[in-house]
């Protein structure tokens, strides 16, 4: 503040604390959050007396990604020295999350160039506006308008910039590449299949969940609709986090391209199901011409009664997690982009391993040993 030093900020902290506790209560909106910290008691506890409105809050969610990241693997790296988590055997699953975007924002190449031209003469007029008239509108109403129609022409430049991946996936698919459409809301947004069967814009949200703890270790965000190509990634992430592959991986039957398997048998032993052979009299599990050595190996392996066994795990572990985040509200994103979205995925992470931290290793939290099985 000009003359003088300004209020003191907001200690991050407090703000990281609310969006933690939100998380876990199923809370989502910054708006929310800001009227609980008057009217509810555990809020009101966390600030101190410390006033927090929602744009601060949907500031701090928004611009700390990293931060949150940090924290994920800081907070494993923990359990892992206390040997709470061994990371022996990891399942990873993907969850369609519904983008904060409407249907009705999809548009194709001719219509965006159209909604461009559109906003940049808007903004143009606009200036006029204030040139020939100074008092048309205060200072505060012309910088929001200004603000309002520069948002706009960099959401439809987005939207242009994405439409070449776009097109080319509907090539791949044997589509008209000219139908291919971004939004004018969230660029980064795709439409995908969902659970009930519909189409509508949304996130492929991707976890890693350790087996025998069901701590989140991995955390990732794709625009594409499928979990292919997803597995090797994840793997590597959790590697380049804490320094250590898991012994055996789990995944279901949308992650196994052949090419996938090739790059992970090095890094890990991966468990999923073999697609059903159109000739019913082909054993699936046999060899077949033309298959890698990794490819080989995955057939049989999933042959056997013991891997059969270990697989059952992987529902068990990604299925529950993706079911407890869902009840924690992680069914409609009210953030745009995928920085921010991943960082909605990875605040849930760290609300679920601090839940299940207070069973695994409570003396890591200030709780004493007697519930630890670890000690």
């Amino acid at each position: 503040m000009e003359g003088g030093s300004g209020r003191t900020p907001i200690a991050p902290e407090i703000l990281f604390s609310l969006w933690l506790y939100a998380t876990v209560e199923g809370v989502g909106s910054a708006r929310t959050i800001a009227r609980l910290t008057e009217a509810h008691d555990a809020y009101r506890w966390i600030c101190g007396g410390v006033q927090v409105n929602h744009h601060t809050l949907s500031d701090f969610r928004g611009e700390h990604e990293a931060e949150f990241n940090g924290l994920l693997t800081d907070s494993v790296a923990a359990l892992l020295a206390v040997k709470a988590v061994e990371l022996k055997r990891v399942a990873q699953d993907g969850m369609r999350v519904r983008a904060s975007a409407g249907a009705s924002s999809f548009r194709r190449r001719g219509t965006l160039e159209r909604c461009l031209e559109e906003a940049r003469t808007q903004i143009e007029t606009l200036k006029r506006q204030v040139e020939d008239d100074p008092g048309v509108m205060t200072r505060r109403q012309q910088a929001a308008r200004e603000r309002a129609q520069r948002e706009r022409q960099e959401r439809i430049e987005q939207a242009l910039q994405r439409l070449p991946e776009l097109e080319k996936l509907k090539e791949k698919q044997g589509k008209k590449t000219e139908d291919a459409r971004a939004s004018t809301t969230d660029a980064e947004a795709t439409v995908m299949k969902m659970g009930d069967g519909g189409f509508r814009p949304a996130y492929n949200a991707q976890y890693a969940t350790d087996t025998e703890t069901q701590i989140i270790v991995g955390v990732e965000v794709s625009t594409a609709g499928s979990d292919m190509g997803q597995l090797v990634p994840m793997i590597d992430q959790v590697n380049e986090r804490y320094s250590k592959n898991p012994q055996q991986w789990l995944v279901d039957g949308g992650y196994p391209a052949h090419n996938q398997l090739d790059q992970a048998e090095t890094k890990t032993c991966v468990y999923a199901p073999i697609p059903k052979s159109r000739d019913d009299a082909s054993d699936p599990c046999q060899p077949k011409p033309g298959d890698s050595q990794a490819v080989r190996d995955w057939r049989q392996r999933m042959g056997t009664d013991e891997a059969r066994k270990v697989y059952k795990e992987r529902a068990a572990t990604a299925e529950c997690v993706n079911a407890l985040a869902r009840e924690r509200g992680l069914t409609r994103l009210r953030v745009r982009g995928r920085t921010k979205v991943r960082g909605v995925l990875l605040l849930h992470a760290l609300a679920h391993n601090l839940m299940r931290t207070f069973a695994l290793a409570p003396e890591l939290l200030g709780f004493g040993t007697q519930h630890s099985p670890f000690r």
